[in-house]
């Protein structure tokens, strides 16, 4: 058994790779959408955040030789929470981490926080599209709402509790783009158009995150982009490939 982490497409990818590996499977994700395409692909799920001891009675539980950790690269706590519960329970931690990304771009701001990210937007002002998802909205709403000459859009995944955090920190209906991506980069251009949107916020979320089409439309229509970098942890064993991953587990 192993106990895996998952949540994004390519995780799901991954997690069926290494089920047709023969080895057996308990992925864990945070919502219901994501548990349902899980089963889909029939594979066993358990829905909710986990903290470390959490994770470390699940592998005893489950009798897991490993925890592959394929959580989305900005979920650090679930990251950290894994490493220290692989290691309370003294079992390998295998980290799949999307590759980084080279991004040679005079339109492109990189900084380190999403509240560094939100200080340069206040400057900036005019027209801002987030594509940072809803957890950290409050810190954008904080910084740029109030603003005068600025036109807050938040773009993201069209689920209940996105909406109600939306309305709650005041952004009106006509100012938010509730979709799921992927999404190409002529339709990125085109709602870019449509808002008449100045700066829009990224994270460096890798390629599986549809970082280039948000990017490269941006870029093409000279839209500034801040983009936030990913956090420094330190994974130990790390792969970014599929067949890496493979060939670690059937080492254990």
């Amino acid at each position: 058994m192993i106990l895996f982490l998952a949540g994004t497409s390519d995780a799901r990818a991954l997690a069926l790779e290494i089920k047709k590996n023969g080895f057996e499977l308990l992925t864990t994700v945070v919502t219901e959408n994501a548990a349902n395409e899980m089963r889909e692909n029939g594979l066993k799920v358990h829905v909710g955040r986990l903290t470390n001891e959490e994770i470390a009675s699940f592998i005893e539980e489950y009798k897991a030789k490993a925890v592959v950790d394929a959580s989305h690269p900005f979920a650090e706590e679930a990251s950290k929470n894994a490493i220290q519960g692989a290691k309370l329970a003294n079992v390998p931690y295998i980290r799949y981490e999307r590759e980084s990304q080279q991004f040679g771009n005079r339109h492109l701001i990189m900084v380190d926080t999403y509240e560094e990210a939100a200080m340069v937007a206040a400057e900036k002002k005019g027209v801002i599209m987030l594509t940072t998802g809803s957890k950290t909205l409050q810190v954008f709403s904080e910084k740029l709402l109030h603003l005068p000459e600025t036109r807050v859009i938040a773009r993201m995944l069209p689920r209940k509790d996105n909406m109600e955090k939306c309305e709650q920190l005041g952004f009106s209906q006509k100012n938010i783009v509730a979709i799921q991506g992927p999404f190409t980069k002529e339709f990125n251009k085109a709602l870019y158009k449509q808002y008449g949107v100045t700066l829009m916020i990224t994270k460096e979320s890798g390629k599986a995150g549809s970082v280039d089409e948000k990017l490269e439309a941006a870029m093409e229509l000279g839209i500034e982009t801040i983009m936030i970098r990913r956090p420094k942890i330190d994974y130990g064993t790390a792969y970014s490939s599929f067949s890496d991953i493979i060939s670690r587990l059937l080492t254990i």
